[in-house]
This record gives structure tokens, sequence and C-alpha cells, in this order.
């Protein structure tokens, strides 16, 4: 069983419809599974009894034999094992955001992405770790303890689903949630050499009953080891959501067009951005050489100076961050100032104090970067730019200092470099480019125009079968 489950999902979830193994042998292997590597890595946490799960795999294994009797077709996620990030409420599972406020908080209900993977199939065993309330890409917690790297376990898996790309790069899971505002999906896929995949905003509709028009900054999405996988659970995710600003996006289609040719396509590769993303020596030169794989499928690959000033993307960045966290942490924030940490109460004071006029100039700044992002989506099917500004780093840390250097003014600064498409709400997916002499891996990510989810599909897939590195070099944890 342990071969099964370093598989894809897709796999995995064939194997089940056609009886080759039974939910409760999945069940099984993956509670082994868990426990043998997760005190050593503490990607999954609040996982629920065995006994409770092994019954619930029994029941999934009687429901698919009833539905074969029928000629009745059941979930893609049917028996599959999972575990959803620790900042999305889940019926009856202790949902803490790794956060002693909400350490003891029990939700009533499921979130919107619960709802349709458990509909789906899917037999939720616990939650995978998240760093305080979210905030920071990198996993570590005053409830859970940190979440470390399974490649070495000195470093940090990334965050904020670093969780989520540990399990999957450990074979506790299969499959993945995690969600994404400042890299959460694309910097823990690239330290674990695995995929993460930002869809365009609205692909995955938000939580009702909260603002859908101000606050456009942030998305939940897939994680997994293979880009049909991605695929496949993105299909799952995206909803129609009648209180959306712009109509939702049928995600059903899109597996079977993600195997297309890509030669003839154009990249364009942004390295530092001119120097303004200080860079650990040798994550440039990764990718810089690994960019030689799409020349040898067809696609073009030109390297550009500076698009647009990063000053301006990242200041705008940082006024709307704070203003939609003051927004979404406030109120909880007057009750309690003293449970937050420092990366909290930095977000929410800031965003307090910001005027309407500085958030209409933050906003009229993205749009300018918007503009020229289209202009440039003319001539490129895709901008590429590292996953992260650094490897990983020793998970004992807050967050980095400095870089080669240059120094941090901020507790997210380091990861300054995917801002131009959170900003913008662009589909953006992290894919593995390799590792370093130390072992350390490395992710780029690809971002495409607004709503050409598509198109990075179709570019990562390619990537995929053309490297393989999740299959070609799992971790031994």
């Amino acid at each position: 069983m342990g071969e099964v489950l370093r598989g894809d999902c897709t796999d995995l979830s064939l194997a089940i419809s056609r009886g080759d193994v039974t939910c409760q042998e999945v069940m099984s292997a993956t509670l082994a599974r868990i426990d043998a590597v997760n005190g050593r890595v503490n990607a999954i946490v609040s996982l629920r009894a065995h006994d409770a799960l092994m019954q619930e795999a029994q029941a999934a294994d009687l429901a698919l034999a009833a539905a074969q009797g029928s000629g009745e077709s059941l979930g893609w996620l049917h028996g599959i094992p999972l575990a959803i990030k620790d900042t999305v409420e889940t019926k009856g599972l202790c949902s803490t955001m790794g956060s002693p406020i909400y350490a003891d908080y029990i939700p009533d209900r499921d979130a919107g992405l619960v709802r349709r993977m458990k509909a789906a199939g899917g037999i939720v065993i616990g939650k995978t770790n998240t760093p305080e309330l979210g905030l920071g890409s990198h996993t570590y917690n005053p409830v859970h303890g940190a979440t470390h790297n399974p490649y070495d376990l000195r470093l940090s898996a990334g965050g904020s689903s670093g969780g989520a790309a540990a399990a999957l790069a450990t074979g506790m899971l299969s499959i993945a949630d995690g969600s994404d505002v400042m890299g959460s999906l694309r910097n823990p896929a690239a330290w674990c050499n695995v995929y993460g995949f930002r869809p365009s905003w609205g692909r995955v509709p938000p939580e009702p009953g909260g603002d859908v028009y101000l606050h456009r900054l942030g998305t939940d999405g897939p994680m997994a080891r293979s880009v049909r996988d991605i695929a496949k659970l993105l299909s799952i995710l995206a909803a129609d959501e009648p209180c959306m600003p712009r109509p939702n996006w049928n995600g059903g289609q899109i597996l079977d067009l993600i195997s297309a040719p890509v030669a003839g396509r154009r990249v364009a590769w942004l390295g530092n951005w001119g120097g303004a993303y200080a860079m650990e020596p040798g994550v440039e030169n990764l990718i810089s050489r690994e960019l030689g794989v799409f020349s040898g499928m067809g696609v073009a690959v030109e390297e550009l100076a500076p698009v647009h000033p990063a000053t301006e993307i990242w200041e705008a960045w940082c006024d709307l961050r704070s203003f939609w966290m003051a927004a979404k942490l406030g109120p909880v924030y007057r009750e309690r100032p003293d449970g937050f940490n420092a990366a909290a109460v930095w977000e929410i004071e800031r965003g307090l104090k910001l005027t309407a006029m500085d958030v209409q100039r933050a906003s009229e700044a993205r749009t300018r970067w918007l503009k020229r992002a289209l202009n440039l989506f003319e001539d490129y099917d895709a901008l590429i730019l590292p996953s992260a500004q650094l490897f990983a780093f020793d998970v004992t840390w807050e967050w980095p200092r400095q870089i080669a250097g240059c120094l941090m003014d901020t507790y997210h600064r380091w990861m300054e470099v995917v801002v131009p498409a959170s900003l913008l709400g662009l589909p953006a997916i992290s894919v593995p480019v390799g590792f370093d002499g130390q072992g350390r891996a490395m992710g780029m990510q690809i971002i495409g125009a607004p709503g050409r989810d598509l198109d990075v599909l179709q570019l990562a897939e390619a990537w995929h079968g053309a490297t393989g590195w999740p299959q070609k070099r799992p971790p031994k944890v």
C-alpha cells in the first residue's frame, strides 16, 4: 500500500473505484503512514480517532459496493483521506487557525470547500498545520508548534499551507486544499517539492456573508504531487456562486484540456525584477538552468528587464493587505488585544490608521500594474518568477531578517516576489525546479493572464511531464 499512497490521487481514486484496493485498506495505510512520519514532521494536527475513521472507511466501501450494483457513479474523492487546512472551518473538528484565541473552537458547520470535498466522497481525518492566524510563510504557532521540512527536519516547510505541503511530500496525503494571500500555496509547494496552484480570484468562491468587492486578495486552491490532480481538485473546489462580482467558472472541463501542445508559446523570465527582490545565491541560477526544459519543448523563454516599479506594487499591497486585516481581525482585536501575535498587531494597527484616500491611492496603483500586466500578456503567455527569494531556512526562526545582506523591514518582506500575482488575483502555480547542493527544494511561479487558468495548467502539465520532480525525488523521512 505504500506505493499506492505515493502515487497520484487520480490513480488512487481509480484503484478504489475498480476495487483494486478498498477504502479501509487506504485508510489503514494512511494512518500507519501518519503514525510513522507525522511525529517528526508535524504536518497533520487534530487527527481524529483511528476507530472512527476506519468505520467511515468501511461505510465508504459499503456505499461503493451498493453503487456498483446499481450502476451509480460516486465522487472522485470517494474514500480518499483528507486533512483540511486549519484556517478553514470544519464541522465537529477543532479549527484553531494556530491561535490561542481559537484553540478550543469547534465549528458547527463546514466551510463551502469542505462541503464540496465531502460531497465528492472525501473522508476528513484532521487538519493541516498553519502559521498563527495564517500570517506569514513559515508554519509555526503556539497551539500546534512548527511544521518541519520533510527534506531536512531542521528547516521550515514554508507556509501558510506548510502542513498541507509537507503532508503531500511525505505521502500522508494524496491531495490537499490550501489558501493563498501572499504565496501561501506557492512558497510551501516550492520548499516541499510539490505543486501549489493559486487560481484566478473568483474561481473558488469565498465564503458567503463577507464583503466580496473590497478585499479581493486571497483565494483557496489545490495542492498535489501532479498537475492533473491539481486540475481534478480545482474542478471540485470551484463552484457557481450567485453572490460574486463576476461569473464563476466551470472547472469540470479542464482535466481533458490540460494535456495540450505548448510549442510556440512564449514566457517571460523576470528573475529578481532588476535587483528589486533580494535573492539568496543559487535561487536564480537554479531556475535559469531549469528553464531550458521549456526551451526543449519549443517554448520561447525571454529574459525581461523590470516591467513595473516594484516599490509601487509593494506599497499598494501593504496598504490593501493591512486594510483587509484590520477589517477581518479588528473586531476580535478590540475584545482580545493581548491574544494576537506581533505580526497580526502590526497589520491591524497599520490598517486602522489608513484613510479612505490611502486605500484609494493603493487601488489606483493596483490598476496601473494591471494595465501594464495586460500589455505584457499581449506578447507573452506567462510570466516566470521564483516562488521564493531564499531556500528553506531554520525552523526555529520567526522569519528571515536578511537575504544576501539585504535587511527585511517587515515580517513578510522576504516573500515580496509573490506579490505581483497576488495583487491582481492572477492564476499562478508553483512548479518544482529541483534542489540546490544542500538538498533544499525550490520552485518557480508560472503566472498567467487574468482568467487564463487553463493556459497556466497546460504549461505546468508539460513541465511535470518533462521533469516529474515529486516522483523523482521524494523525501526520505
